[in-house]
């Protein structure tokens, strides 16, 4: 009975589920609230919403420093965040960066994690506007970003009908399989080095997700980042809808097979359930399929790639494996406080 009582009897997602049931939105202007990949807002004046997203970083639990360099660490730690934006179809603004600090932290390394946030932060027009900064055990990155979309454009993961098409841009399972290589004291990064960049140094979808945006044709977007099977599941479960997704699909690196071989493991399961990948998940009405992608493919190169369908929510979700045989999809990946669900440094 005590362990129903616990955090790790329900989890990262369980926890939220139960916050939700007591947050009471007096405000008319917020469009969205808890559920998506960042809060909607409506502004008193203009044809635009803002975005609201943040994200934190814990030490020895989204990353270690023996094998993350600090001007990595605040590449990512920004870049994360605007990829929850840029899944929204919107464009990311202004940034508050909070950090906690052990004592005797070097000033070259706090400045090196800063000129990563900062490089990432020039890259994609983003104003560092504030923050705070704190005496801490464990060294954490918080940051919260704004964001804005014009009203028309905005995309939420909700909106997927039975017969829309799924989407991916890229290729999935990278970055996990660059995290397990990073683990490894012998891991060869001369041969992939792509999955180890993958993990490192992540680029969003920003681009690929504006062009998305501006055809109006998608029906329900994410950004991949806890793996295809939970991501893809979110999807469905805030559409109410069904999936079903082909292994043979499932678009997957040369890096990533070959990393994958090195650590005897199956690229598919990377891809399924290692997350980090921050692409871009998304469906179409199939009777779109073809107008988006010449939309698309003239202001985008990146290549795009059909995984599966949407179907009716009494058919679940559905994973057929390279031999065709129907499998039960299950979300994966890491839980925040659960016990035995994935590894503990994504």
């Amino acid at each position: 009975m005590e362990q129903n009582n616990k955090l790790s009897s329900i989890g990262e997602f369980g926890l939220i589920e139960k916050f939700k049931k007591g947050i009471l939105v007096a405000q008319r202007s917020v469009i969205v609230g808890i559920g998506d990949d960042a809060a909607v807002i409506k502004m008193p004046r203009g044809s635009k919403y803002q975005l609201f997203t943040t994200d934190m970083l814990v030490e020895g639990v989204h990353f270690d420093l023996s094998y993350t360099p600090p001007f990595q660490l605040g590449w990512k730690a920004l870049s994360i965040n605007i990829s929850d934006i840029a899944a929204m179809g919107g464009i990311p603004t202004f940034a508050l960066v909070s950090l906690g600090l052990k004592k005797d932290t070097s000033v070259k390394f706090v400045e090196d994690i800063y000129r990563g946030i900062k490089r990432v932060a020039k890259r994609f027009s983003v104003d560092i506007v504030g923050g705070d900064t704190v005496s801490s055990s464990y060294l954490t990155i918080n940051i919260s970003l704004l964001g804005e979309v014009e009203r028309e454009n905005l995309i939420l993961r909700r909106g997927a009908k039975p017969g829309d098409s799924i989407f991916v841009t890229g290729t999935l399972g990278d970055s996990a399989v660059g995290l397990a290589l990073l683990k490894r004291a012998d891991h060869p990064l001369l041969t992939t080095q792509k999955t180890i960049r993958a993990h490192l140094t992540p680029l969003p979808r920003l681009k690929e997700a504006r062009a998305l945006a501006q055809t109006q044709k998608v029906s329900s977007m994410i950004d991949v980042s806890d793996g295809l099977a939970s991501d893809l599941i979110r999807i469905a479960e805030a559409s109410k809808v069904g999936v079903k997704v082909y292994a043979d699909k499932i678009p997957l690196s040369f890096s990533s097979k070959k990393g994958s071989k090195l650590l005897k493991k199956e690229p598919l399961d990377f891809a399924l359930y290692g997350g980090e990948d921050y692409e871009l998940l998304f469906t179409i009405p199939k009777s779109q399929v073809d107008k988006l992608s010449s939309q698309f493919t003239k202001k985008v190169k990146t290549h795009l790639q059909i995984i599966g369908e949407i179907t009716p929510p009494e058919e679940g979700y559905q994973l057929l494996n390279y031999k065709g045989r129907k499998i039960r999809l299950k979300a994966g990946g890491y839980n925040h406080f659960l016990y035995n669900k994935g590894e503990k440094l994504k």
